[in-house]
């Protein structure tokens, strides 16, 4: 049942960017890159990349969770934190320009949760900037300890114990250590904390309705920080009971994902995700020491309690665990001028703040770009990726509510969001810049426009698959293009996604409606069929792949951390996306009678 919300908010596209100015007025050592509303980068206000003389502690992801990840840069903390829209991950060209902001002759250690999107777009930017001169080392935290050891290549969910890495991180930064040294401190921070959270609800999108998906008197145990389902659906149940069986599992030596005993020291956090009062926390809080202490045989030596990552609006609470090891607590222990780690927020607030420039690129490459934009008449070639691009953006925008529908049921419920601001985008650059009577610059515009406006694993993988078509296309080096020339590139586009995606045939991704798309498009036209009639029959073959993904079980993405039944009842939102563009272009160009 969907509920209207309720948000003190403006335009729900600008809830991040009003954030940041915000909270940059509300702290004097915090700032921001002058990159609105693209690059969206909190940083220190003392810190200049040239003249750092420290490894910079870099983090970030979507955002939605705060104070994480802009509230812990400070001194001693982060040195930067890169926020991308809601829940989607930020991209690459952000990631790059905090790089370049903060980073020194010291390098950086990027710090990710191991979410999909985070991985590529925190990956990438890594190696370009490595590409650039720079020293980058990354960390990824995964410490879910909610669910089995997932299938795939999913792994562990990031949430709350990653503050903790932060700081352990930012406090071995500060004392000058190097970035090896930094980089396995962090590490090894990962290896000996973990976390579960419990939902008393879901959470809110900004302009989205509320959703009542637990329903009254049912909590969640172990759903995760983007609001995808968890691991138990229960009766609300005393606190104590609840926190009772959150660490036991944690605790667990059964999947044994920490490595805790009875008589070792731990840390204590109890994480409020967002809508859940301090009396509630501070309730739980109490109730936990003891249990650690009797229950379990361990020495509580430090406690956290407040909302550190949240989850929007979602009502509840996460608990992490930490080993206390002592060059552990020295860490935890040392100075920080982080705002929202439990200290205070100290210094001047100066009368103006102006932006700090979006810094220039160490990139060799020459500085004068070709300029494309749409030619004044059109080829029959290029009449016809305009048919075709029309119509399968609109096709997109068509399905938008029902793919958020479906992706609320098996991941964070924006499928449908992303893809259509991805389509949007798409339709304003073909008026404007497209070169449509060259292919392969076209496919490559495509993924820029992709790039630029859509977040998440979703949109790095379309940029991916545009980027890897663009270079098959390229090496014909002819301005018309063949119909086995574009089945190439598209096989090669597919070939690229499961390369730096993970993904295989049948781990319900988008790839199960393009596989057998492209494997079809190339044998009808390999034995002489009609381009036309071989696009459209292979665009059956997607639309029956795409609908093949009820009978599958997730292996990437959020999906992985879905119960089975669920995953039957809907199909694989990416997928079908993926075969409603193939089939709606396919339906136009064969209407038109235009070959590609």
């Amino acid at each position: 049942m969907a509920l209207e919300s309720k948000k003190l908010i403006n335009n729900p596209n600008d809830v991040v960017t009003e954030f940041i100015e915000g909270l940059v007025e509300s702290y004097p050592g915090l700032q921001y890159l002058d990159g609105f509303p693209d690059v969206k980068v909190v940083l220190r206000a003392d810190v200049s990349g040239p003249t750092y003389d420290k490894v910079a502690v870099i983090s970030g992801g979507g955002s939605g969770h705060e104070p994480a990840h802009a509230g812990f840069v400070g001194d001693g903390m982060l040195t930067a934190a890169i926020c991308g829209d809601v829940f989607s991950s930020p991209p690459v060209a952000s990631i790059l320009a905090g790089i370049r902001a903060v980073t020194g002759p010291m390098g950086c250690l990027l710090i990710v949760k191991n979410y999909t999107g985070d991985r590529l777009n925190f990956g990438l930017a890594a190696e370009e900037a490595k590409a650039q001169g720079y020293k980058v080392e990354m960390v990824i935290v995964g410490d879910d300890c909610a669910l089995p050891p997932p299938l795939g290549i999913a792994g562990r969910r990031g949430l709350a114990g990653t503050i903790l890495v932060h700081k352990i991180a930012g406090a071995a930064a500060a004392t000058g250590l190097s970035l090896s040294d930094v980089a396995a401190e962090a590490r090894h921070a990962c290896g000996i904390v973990g976390t579960m959270g419990v939902a008393l609800s879901v959470c809110t999108l900004p302009g989205q309705p509320k959703s009542d998906r637990l329903g009254a008197g049912k909590m969640e145990l172990g759903l995760g920080i983007h609001g995808e389902p968890g691991a138990i659906v229960a009766d609300i149940q005393p606190v104590d009971l609840v926190v009772s069986h959150v660490l036991n599992r944690i605790l667990s030596e059964e999947t044994n994902y920490v490595p805790i005993k009875r008589g070792s020291r731990v840390v204590l956090m109890i994480n409020g995700l967002g809508a859940t009062p301090v009396m509630e926390l501070m309730i739980a809080a109490g109730k936990a020491v003891p249990i650690l202490q009797l229950e379990h045989g361990l020495a509580v030596v430090r406690v956290y309690t407040g909302s550190f990552m949240t989850s929007l609006d979602m009502a509840g609470f996460s608990i992490s665990i930490m080993k206390a090891e002592q060059a552990i607590l020295k860490r935890l222990d040392a100075a920080t001028k982080a705002p929202h780690w439990p200290v205070g927020a100290d210094g001047d607030h100066p009368p103006a703040k102006i932006p700090v420039p979006v810094p220039s690129s160490r990139s060799t490459k020459s500085d004068e770009v070709q300029v494309l934009g749409r030619p004044q008449q059109l080829s029959q070639q290029g009449c016809a990726l305009e048919v075709a691009i029309e119509a399968a953006t609109l096709a997109i925008i068509n399905l938008k509510d029902t793919l958020n529908d479906w992706d609320s049921k098996v991941g964070d419920g924006d499928c449908g969001s992303t893809m259509a601001r991805g389509a949007t985008a798409i339709q304003e650059d073909l008026k404007k810049y497209y070169p449509l009577n060259d292919a392969a610059e076209t496919i490559n515009e495509i993924g820029s426009s992709v790039r630029r406006v859509m977040g998440g694993t979703s949109g790095i993988l379309y940029d991916i698959f545009c980027k890897a078509a663009y270079a098959r296309l390229k090496l014909g080096n002819q301005s018309e293009i063949t119909p086995l020339q574009w089945a190439d590139a598209f096989e090669a586009a597919i070939s690229a996604v499961m390369l730096y995606g993970g993904a295989a045939p049948g781990y319900r991704t988008m790839l199960d409606a393009l596989i057998p798309a492209s494997t079809l498009l190339k044998q009808r036209l390999t034995i002489g069929d009609d381009p036309l009639d071989a696009f459209v029959t292979s665009s059956d073959a997607a639309v029956d792949g795409a609908e093949c993904t009820k009978q599958m079980e997730a292996q990437a993405g959020r999906s992985t951390y879905v119960s089975g039944d669920i995953l039957k009842s809907v199909p694989d939102p990416g997928a079908i996306a993926a075969a409603s563009w193939y089939r709606a272009a396919a339906l136009a160009l064969k209407q038109a009678s235009l070959s590609p």
